[in-house]
């Protein structure tokens, strides 16, 4: 398992990018949570197996129709521990406002 933090830069609000974000790892079983920041990036935390958070990594790069990726920030995190956000494991993923 692993986790990263990722900061999207560009046209990213208003386009459904949240929730496009939700689907993705819904359906690859990923754990964490994605929200729109107040300069206009939209912030992201994955964790999962390595090869399902490179797919969604790639996956935020694209975006959703509509969207314009300028820039994907990537960085490690240690993995959640266990009750430090009961949300974040077991493959939920949240959309936080």
């Amino acid at each position: 398992m692993i986790r990263r933090h990722v900061l999207v830069s560009g046209h990213v609000q208003g386009v459904g990018y949240r929730y496009l974000a939700r689907k993705h790892a819904d359906r690859l079983g990923l754990a964490g949570w994605v929200r729109n920041l107040p300069d206009g990036r939209v912030e992201a935390e994955i964790e999962g197996e390595p090869a399902a958070v490179e797919t969604m990594l790639r996956r935020l790069e694209a975006g959703p129709p509509g969207s314009r990726v300028t820039g994907l920030e990537v960085a490690e995190r240690p993995l959640a521990e266990p009750g430090e956000d009961p949300d974040e494991r077991g493959g939920r993923f949240r959309i936080l406002r």
